[in-house]
């Protein structure tokens, strides 16, 4: 007589829908399905997944309300984020927070550039002299839209030589917030009393000075006081 064969215990529900937002948020991660991208319909994902129909339903009805991707009617679903923290700052931003994110923003920044002072790399430093000589040339041009994103790059170039993934992947989430309140204190045209060197700030971060670094980076993050 031959031995029965126990079948492999089948995860409880719950379970299995969590395993499979996973794997939907790691090939969102991996770059499978980008942003702006479509992903597959649901009977392709219950066949690659090897999940019910009721299990996909779930775990991407669970994105969609995390803000990771959207269904539209007629067209299907498709990936607006690939994190989910991103939506809720974005949904949390208006003029009356202001103030808010100015401090987040400062939190971040300050900590990030006392640490970049003590870990930069030569790689680091050609690519802040490089983002601080487009942030300049933004200016010299008027044009405020490319002054924006040429100050969040130089930002974002401090953030990443301060070489701390986890402060990287948070200030990341804030992307949205931090052109907001950057646009914010321009204002419609880049006015000379506006402008803020942050030629210091990369100094201090050659120069290995961690204290320096921090005092230039929290010294023109000051919290807006008008409307």
């Amino acid at each position: 007589m031959t031995p029965s064969v126990d079948s492999p215990p089948v995860p409880p529900r719950g379970q299995r829908v969590h395993q499979t937002i996973e794997q939907l948020r790691g090939r969102i991660l991996g770059g499978e399905w980008p942003v702006g991208g479509r992903i597959p319909t649901e009977p392709q994902l219950v066949t690659a997944l090897g999940v019910g129909r009721n299990t996909v339903r779930e775990a991407v009805r669970a994105l969609v309300h995390a803000g990771v991707l959207e269904c539209r009617q007629g067209s299907g679903t498709y990936v607006v984020s690939t994190d989910e923290l991103a939506p809720v700052v974005a949904r949390r931003l208006t003029d009356d927070r202001m103030a808010e994110v100015v401090e987040v923003r400062r939190a971040f920044e300050v900590e990030a550039a006392r640490l970049a002072a003590l870990r930069r790399t030569p790689e680091d430093l050609v690519a802040l002299d490089g983002a601080l000589a487009t942030r300049e040339a933004a200016w010299r041009s008027g044009r405020v839209a490319e002054f924006v994103e040429a100050d969040v790059a130089l930002h974002t170039a401090v953030v990443a030589a301060a070489h701390n993934a986890m402060l990287a992947e948070l200030y990341a989430s804030v992307g949205a917030a931090l052109r907001s309140t950057v646009a914010h204190a321009i204002g419609d045209t880049l006015q000379p009393q506006r402008y803020v060197d942050h030629g210091r700030l990369v100094a201090a971060i050659r120069d290995g000075d961690p204290g320096r670094a921090a005092i230039e980076a929290g010294a023109f993050l000051e919290p807006p006081t008008g409307a």
